[in-house]
């Protein structure tokens, strides 16, 4: 008996041993299963908060598209932060999305948008992201064309370069060459089509070009990656630029500069020279006489419009007034204009027209003297919006900086044709642009036979895409997505 009670105790002891182990194990399984559930139920939380966050941004995207400059979310006397209940499918409140706006700068067109969204299951659950929306402008291109057009050897472009019609580039690209042709047949010899974007310019280890036309930037040839022409590239057929609409861009800065610009009228004899200064504001001089060509120079390729473009250095005009730049900064001219000049913390556009509109009496604006920023990171933006031609006259400077965002709405940006009988200015040394080009018809400041500038040095202002000078033509009127970011 004493053996037999021995061997009781024994098992007593362990049957406590083990029972104490397994409600150790069995709660730290429940244990475990209570924070696997309460993690799903936090992971789900979260996800249901950032799609929350997601539909303030798409709910503002579409107020934008319906008020494009309510930045008060229809709430004129408040800055937010502003609070939208979020229901589900079935119209149960679910949680909430804050919303705050950072409305635009003056001049620009880029928005920030910052959606928290909560869910009310839990409050201490929520995300936050920040979207940047803007309205891409004219100014997304170093150049842009409706025409067909071509970069000669010598040329270097910073930027993206896009046309309606077809690229021959020979010079050297640094961003994306892109054509709305497939194919066309370069106007500059004869042999058929070629690529909607090609070049002549030999593959190396050859060098030069070859003006011949040349089978293997032609279909049905394989496009070769010509990376010592196209650094980043080439891109046809693309999406065309509208340059129809910028009619009524042209009219609607008449109408702004007479409310609350500046409105020049017609000059009566020759046009206005305007000259920028650094305080703010800038001069007005009436154009009287313009410099006569030459004995022996003439319109020797009948170019429309052909002259001298410059003014006569002794006579040739007089003063009018020195003006303020107006607050809204538009300067509207009915008739041709002469800029020149530097401005210092300033937007302005300099538009030329005529209405209603005439092909036969549409002015230019011509560019003879250097046109220069004070600040390249912004906050100084220019245009020169011209209803005709954006010219670069005969007696122009031989180094000659262009700060501006260029547009002929109808004509074409460039230099007429000047032989070797207009003097010696009919060769120039190197002009700098910089900012960005538009030109309806062919742009060029340079011929093949070696007259214009010998140097052109094209270089992007990407300031100017959603910092564009006022009124500038925009691409959409559509918000477009510029970044994403999710921030606590």
């Amino acid at each position: 008996m004493k053996k037999v009670q021995l061997q009781s105790g024994s098992i007593l002891i362990q049957a406590l041993v083990f029972g104490t182990i397994s409600v150790v194990i069995i709660g730290a399984l429940i244990s475990w299963a209570g924070t696997n559930i309460k993690a799903s139920r936090f992971v789900i939380y979260r996800e249901q908060a950032l799609q929350i966050a997601e539909a303030g941004i798409d709910y503002y995207r579409w107020h934008l598209a319906h008020a494009p400059t309510d930045y008060r979310d229809g709430n004129a006397t408040s800055t937010g932060p502003y609070i939208h209940d979020f229901f589900d499918k079935d119209g149960q409140k679910i949680g909430t999305f804050t919303l705050e706006i950072t409305p635009p700068q003056q001049g620009f067109t880029l928005v920030k948008i910052k959606s928290t969204g909560k869910i009310l299951q839990d409050p201490s659950v929520y995300r936050s992201i920040v979207v940047q929306l803007a309205k891409p402008s004219l100014a997304k291109y170093a150049v842009v064309s409706n025409d067909n057009i071509r970069f000669g050897a010598g040329t270097e472009v910073f930027g993206p370069v896009h046309s309606n019609g077809g690229i021959r580039f020979d010079g050297l690209a640094h961003n994306v060459i892109s054509s709305s042709r497939d194919s066309y047949t370069d106007p500059d010899h004869s042999g058929g089509l070629e690529f909607g974007v090609h070049t002549h310019v030999n593959p190396p280890p050859s060098s030069g070009t070859n003006n011949a036309f040349r089978l293997a930037e032609a279909p049905p040839s394989v496009l070769a990656n010509r990376t010592d022409v196209f650094e980043a590239g080439r891109v046809f057929p693309a999406p065309s630029a509208d340059f129809v609409g910028m009619t009524t861009d042209l009219a609607q800065i008449k109408s702004n500069s007479q409310a609350t610009g500046r409105y020049i009228s017609a000059s009566g004899v020759q046009g206005y020279r305007i000259v920028f200064k650094t305080d703010d504001t800038f001069d007005v001089h009436r154009v009287t006489n313009l410099t006569s060509a030459p004995n022996g120079c003439s319109n020797s390729q009948s170019q429309t419009g052909w002259g001298t473009w410059s003014i006569r250095a002794n006579n040739g005009q007089t003063f009018v007034a020195n003006y303020p730049i107006p607050a809204n900064g538009l300067i509207f001219v009915e008739d041709n204009v002469w800029v020149e000049g530097q401005i210092q913390t300033a937007r302005v556009t300099v538009a030329a027209g005529r209405f209603p509109d005439n092909s036969s009496t549409r002015p230019s604006i011509t560019v003879n003297s250097n046109l220069l920023y004070t600040n390249y990171d912004g906050r100084d933006v220019l245009a020169l919006i011209s209803q005709g031609n954006m010219n670069v006259g005969l007696s122009s400077a031989n180094i000659l900086r262009i700060d501006a965002a260029i547009v002929a709405q109808n004509g074409r940006a460039g230099r007429y044709y000047y032989s070797s009988s207009c003097g010696t200015d009919y060769i120039r040394g190197t002009l700098t642009l910089y900012g960005m080009i538009a030109s309806n018809i062919r742009y060029g400041y340079a011929y093949t036979d070696g007259t214009g500038y010998n140097t052109r040095n094209i270089t992007y202002d990407a300031n100017l895409l959603y910092g564009p000078p006022p009124s500038f033509p925009l691409t959409s009127d559509q918000y477009q997505t510029i970044s994403w970011d999710e921030v606590r």
